[in-house]
């Protein structure tokens, strides 16, 4: 596998500051997290566009819930403006 650099210009010193203080907590040099943080950034599957889908997969895991519906009745007559 072939490895590439990547040099990142014009990094805001905060966030140079931060990437420094997380390597160290996980015991890596600042090279090592940055590796790290990228690998996960671009691994991560895309999102899906359906709401709904979202929502079921984040919860499908903890099984379904059934929620009591009232009872539907007959629609309202629509609005008349004559």
């Amino acid at each position: 596998m072939a490895m590439a650099s990547v040099t990142i210009r014009n990094l805001d010193d905060d966030v140079k500051i931060r990437l420094r203080a997380r390597a160290a907590d996980n015991g890596h040099s600042m090279e090592e997290e940055a590796r790290l943080i990228l690998r996960e950034a671009v691994g991560r599957e895309a999102e899906p566009e359906n709401l709904a889908a979202f929502i079921h997969e984040c919860f499908a895991p903890y099984g379904g819930v059934e929620f009591k519906l009232p009872p539907r009745g007959p629609m309202r007559e629509p609005l008349r403006f004559d």
